[in-house]
């Protein structure tokens, strides 16, 4: 949470931007009326309010800015979210936040990174990444798995382009099943990890999808690539809510997920089993 910035009340943000990334998913760029930035970390989300429907937690999903602008990218899957999508340039809508623990960028300096996103998980991934790629000089190999169910569920596509072309990225895609035009990779994400090596000393494994990926993925991550626990991110998105804890719909035990996360270590929940399931 941004110091100064109030948990309950909603400031105004205008959508400058708005358009489909698929059937389901849409991308918005809002600016805040009161023209100041967001001042949020990589891995944070905020509570979108449309007044007389309901809140919603959402990932923020660009990199921290300095003029007010942030991106979201949003799944119709609810009251808010289906009004949310129905929106047009120059709407407003209400803000709180940003809530939650974050990615450690100031940790991370100096480190390989490899992200692995699975579905909408690149939507909060998506921060992170632009950040490093953003200082790319201050960290070492990039490497960057997403898997998708299908073609048609792709996030992002101009961008993972864009990276694709990279000298300084290695990135790999892969869908769950192809289509009559899809000429890449099938299969599940876990069939990249034989594509790429990593030092187990240097790098930060940063894995963020929905929750069967989890278990699957940390089995490459640790007992194939040999990544500490300590060195490994998961981002439990999935269980937000209120953002304040105080609703307890996050709670796991004695952790409310939108206060010490949504960011962990997997040391921090590996006792935890609903975590990762």
């Amino acid at each position: 949470m941004t110091q100064g910035i109030s948990l309950f009340q909603p400031r105004w943000a205008e959508i400058v931007r708005t358009e489909p990334m698929t059937e389901k998913e849409r991308f918005f760029q809002l600016h805040l009326k009161d023209g100041s930035s967001l001042g949020h970390t990589p891995g944070q989300f905020v509570e979108v309010s449309l007044f007389g429907i309901g809140e919603a937690p959402i990932s923020i999903s660009s990199a921290p800015a300095r003029n007010g602008d942030f991106e979201l990218c949003v799944r119709a899957m609810g009251d808010v979210t289906n009004a949310l999508h129905r929106l047009s340039p120059g709407a407003l809508v209400g803000i709180r936040g940003p809530f939650g623990h974050g990615f450690p960028v100031d940790q991370m300096r100096g480190k390989d990174i490899l992200f692995t996103a699975g579905g909408l998980g690149l939507v909060p991934l998506r921060s992170l990444i632009n950040t490093v790629l953003d200082q790319r000089q201050d960290f070492g190999r990039v490497l960057i798995l997403y898997g998708c169910k299908n073609p048609s569920e792709i996030l992002f596509r101009h961008e993972l382009a864009q990276w694709e072309k990279r000298d300084d990225v290695e990135f790999h895609l892969t869908v769950d099943r192809g289509d009559a035009t899809w000429t890449g990779n099938v299969g599940v994400i876990t069939r990249l990890f034989p594509k790429i090596t990593v030092d187990p000393h240097k790098t930060v494994a940063v894995i963020v999808g929905p929750p069967i990926m989890y278990k699957f993925v940390l089995i490459e991550v640790l007992a194939n690539k040999g990544i500490p626990e300590d060195q490994i991110y998961l981002s439990l998105e999935r269980r937000m809510k209120c953002g304040v804890g105080k609703c307890g719909h996050c709670q796991m035990n004695h952790i409310y997920v939108c206060q010490s996360g949504p960011v962990f270590t997997y040391d921090q929940i590996k006792h935890l089993g609903e975590a990762i399931e």
